[in-house]
């Protein structure tokens, strides 16, 4: 078994020479045994975090840390770590059983032992029937696997794995992921996984590190992620299809709180103001409102919501999923325009100037199955009000309670 450890970044930071400033003072452990996602956006630091543990990349301030050693200037060769990259970056020439002994031969461990490990690696793996073939004989996700095999005879105390699954299609990858996933808790070893794919993060990470412009926003379980986000860059991020922002103002009506939408009203559960008793303090104020497309629900298959917990919207495009319906439609109010509503729209491929000077906002709701709303009809859209998210305009901060509010950055 190989010797776990934790990876520590402690106040890290990398600052490239014409003053790029990659990363910022981050602060975060990946505990041991730990499968770890950073995810974020292209250019957000992540595989420049990644690089710093390996070695591939000099820290500018802080430390790095794998177990109690303190490596940032430690050889990447003596790091004991082993790293799996988006490409195989397995030998042609070699078979199967060659490339994943190839670093152990480097090592000149004895023959013995490397067939050993190799015989015990592709066990895990499912290779034993390829251990022969050569990489051109072999899928892409066999090619991963190779990939993984290579890593694993070297009993590293951390893997290190920068976006491994990208070169595969979208079935493949679900597929390998779950591999992965397997893989990592069977073996128990300290895993640090670089990805865009925030689906990707969520599914396998024992807890997710978001990262945005070389700063860490939020590490947290996937869940806690996804019902708590610490800012509305977080909120936006988590979560597919993302969440619907909007801007709203709060009121107090008939002993509770009320979301001002455009030209409608959406009473707040009490049990939200419970949790997020900070909402109070906001009566009378701007608001960004976050709703998630799962908590919409055609009005006709929930007929007991009341109608201070309906929205009214047209409906402009009908995607039927089988399990579901994804209803996208146009209210009468203002999309949220901030810097982080833009920046998500453009990593998602979108426009975030498109969004200025709109009173119809574009919101996309996930209906149930049986659902009969049609396409240019305006129909009513039940909203769960105690999942509702609330971010401050000025701030972009998640509205909760000094006392439970989640923990963001390097907190």
């Amino acid at each position: 078994m190989p010797f776990v450890a934790a990876v520590t970044f402690r106040g890290v930071s990398k600052v490239y020479a014409d003053g790029t400033r990659a990363v910022s003072s981050i602060d975060l452990e990946a505990g041991d045994g730990e499968l770890l996602v950073l995810v974020g956006p292209s250019g957000c630091g992540k595989t420049t975090a990644l690089r710093m543990v390996a070695g591939l990349e000099e820290i500018t301030e802080g430390e790095v840390a794998i177990g109690d050693r303190v490596v940032n200037y430690v050889p990447p060769k003596d790091r004991d770590i082993a790293m799996v990259f988006q490409s195989y970056a397995l030998y042609p020439h070699l078979s199967v059983r060659e490339n994943i002994a190839f670093g152990l031969r480097v090592r000149g461990l004895p023959r013995d032992e490397i067939n050993t490990r190799v015989e015990e690696a592709a066990d895990t793996l499912g290779l034993s029937e390829l251990l022969d073939k050569k990489p051109r004989n072999l899928s892409g996700g066999q090619r991963q696997r190779v990939a993984m095999g290579r890593a694993i005879v070297r009993n590293p105390a951390a893997f290190l794995m920068d976006e491994p699954l990208s070169n595969l299609d979208a079935k493949l990858r679900v597929q390998v992921r779950a591999e992965i996933s397997r893989l990592q808790r069977h073996l128990g070893v300290t895993t640090i996984y670089v990805t865009h794919d925030q689906v990707e993060a969520m599914t396998m990470g024992d807890r997710v590190a978001v990262m945005r412009k070389g700063e860490l926003q939020q590490a947290d379980s996937p869940q806690e992620l996804y019902d708590r986000p610490v800012n509305l860059f977080v909120g936006g991020f988590i979560g597919s299809p993302a969440m619907n922002m909007l801007d709203a103002t709060l009121e107090r009506a008939n002993g509770g709180l009320t979301a001002v939408i455009g030209d409608q009203r959406l009473a707040l559960d009490p049990e939200l103001i419970a949790h997020r008793p900070a909402l109070s303090d906001y009566d009378g104020r701007d608001v960004i409102a976050g709703i998630r497309p799962e908590d919409f629900e055609d009005a006709a298959l929930a007929p007991d919501t009341p109608p201070e917990r309906r929205l009214k919207g047209r409906v402009e495009l009908r995607e039927a999923l089988g399990s579901e319906i994804l209803a996208h439609f146009t209210i009468n109010a203002r999309q949220a325009v901030t810097e982080d509503v833009k920046e998500l729209a453009a990593d998602s491929g979108g426009d975030g100037e498109l969004l200025l000077d709109s009173d119809r906002a574009k919101v996309v709701a996930s209906l149930g199955p049986r659902s009969q709303v049609r396409e240019d009809e305006t129909v009513e859209i039940a909203v769960d009000t105690r999942n509702l998210h609330f971010f401050d305009p000025e701030t972009s901060q998640g509205i909760y309670g000094s006392d439970d509010a989640p923990k963001g950055g390097n907190a």
